[in-house]
């Protein structure tokens, strides 16, 4: 996790089908990235030996559709836990994390503007 390019935000509020060709399940986003997203709650019964799965989000009044790929797998009893790569990530998704960032401090438009 020490690695990545852009931190995971935590964020409430955004659910997910996703389907690994067989079925859908819900899940609960935990956090997102312009590249990834980690959802909870999915079943036991989710291939997550599938190289590319469908996933809808929805919530903050947005839905997004993308194919997604399994990167890791946590189980939680009945329950996994699966951190998923975005493939081809879509401009309104990257522009929809981006808003839920954290500011950086210090600005260089604001350092020039003084």
């Amino acid at each position: 996790m020490g690695n990545r390019t852009y931190e995971r935000v935590e964020i409430e509020g955004l659910n997910a089908d996703i389907s690994d060709g067989k079925g859908f399940f819900p899940g609960v986003i935990y956090d997102i990235s312009r590249f990834g997203l980690r959802m909870t709650d999915l079943p036991k019964r989710i291939n997550e030996k599938k190289q590319r799965m469908t996933a809808v989000i929805s919530g903050h009044g947005r839905n997004f559709k993308m194919i997604v790929r399994p990167r890791w797998v946590e189980r939680v009893g009945l329950r996994k836990m699966v951190g998923f790569e975005i493939i081809n990530t879509p401009y309104d998704w990257t522009d929809f994390v981006m808003r839920h960032e954290p500011q950086s401090e210090g600005d260089a438009w604001e350092v020039i503007n003084l």
